[in-house]
């Protein structure tokens, strides 16, 4: 069970992140990104992005540009929690496929 703390960071990562990645058209190569949840560990120091990817190249390709580009995303992370946190988390990124398993099922009950 995350702490009301956790979830505070969390949610403000999620905000803050989002808005770097959608300004940044080289970390995005041409997809829509979308920060679906963010997973704080207990001690602040590993934060676990989730995110759904549309369009691009593919899933797989834009989720390694991001991570290439991580540590100038956490540099930009920093800049903006600094006053909230005494360590910046480390990001770790997923894809959250959760979105495309819903629509697969909302096309079968149509059928």
């Amino acid at each position: 069970m995350d702490s009301t703390r956790q979830q505070k960071i969390g949610r403000q990562i999620q905000k803050d992140l989002g808005e770097i990645i959608q300004r940044s058209p080289a970390v995005t190569a041409g997809a829509l990104v979308t920060i679906t949840r963010v997973n704080v560990t207990s001690d602040m120091s590993l934060a676990r992005v989730n995110m759904s990817i549309f369009g691009g190249p593919g899933k797989e390709e834009v989720l390694k540009i991001i991570k290439e580009h991580k540590n100038e995303l956490r540099y930009e992370l920093g800049q903006r929690i600094r006053n909230q946190v005494r360590i910046i988390p480390e990001l770790q990124f997923f894809i959250d496929d959760s979105l495309d398993i819903i629509e697969r099922i909302d096309n079968l009950l149509k059928q």
